[in-house]
């Protein structure tokens, strides 16, 4: 039997945002110790019902990017909705951080999404873009759906 999880929160340090907290590190709060750039992630296909990814994914090297989208789309059920929240690249919060290695801008997330012309220059897994916000200056907080092959 499948184990579903209601939100996954990537990178959650030692603040889970959701049900279940998947860090490389070991926090209180951690449930899974797993580096996001090690795929496959140890859960079941379509065993997730939403992701929660923040302050992560400028942290992953970028030639694994679609690689930890692609994972992600594979882990999430049909439908499943993933929220990702960055620094926008080349920005004071994204320089701040000598860890940071990933630039996105909101347009990088087009990639993901079929309905745009720059999907079709990788093709990842497909993810359609629900909303590109911000929450605060220079951060973006990006919507993404799990859409179908």
């Amino acid at each position: 039997m499948t184990m579903m999880i209601k939100k996954l929160d990537i990178g959650c340090g030692g603040q889970k945002r959701g049900d279940v907290g998947m860090d490389k590190t070991f926090y209180p709060g951690v449930d899974v110790v797993h580096d996001l750039e090690n795929i496959p992630y140890p859960f079941e296909s379509e065993s997730v019902e939403s992701v929660i990814a923040v302050h992560i994914m400028e942290h992953i090297k970028p030639w694994l990017t679609i690689d930890v989208f692609n994972e992600l789309w594979r882990i999430c059920v049909p439908g499943a909705v993933m929220q990702v929240i960055v620094p926008e690249a080349g920005t004071p919060p994204y320089w701040v951080d000598p860890t940071h290695c990933n630039g996105f801008i909101g347009e990088t997330f087009k990639y993901f999404d079929p309905d745009y012309s720059v999907y079709g220059v990788y093709r990842p897994k497909p993810w359609k873009v629900l909303a590109l916000n911000s929450l605060q200056q220079y951060v973006i907080d990006a919507w993404m759906q799990k859409g179908t092959e």
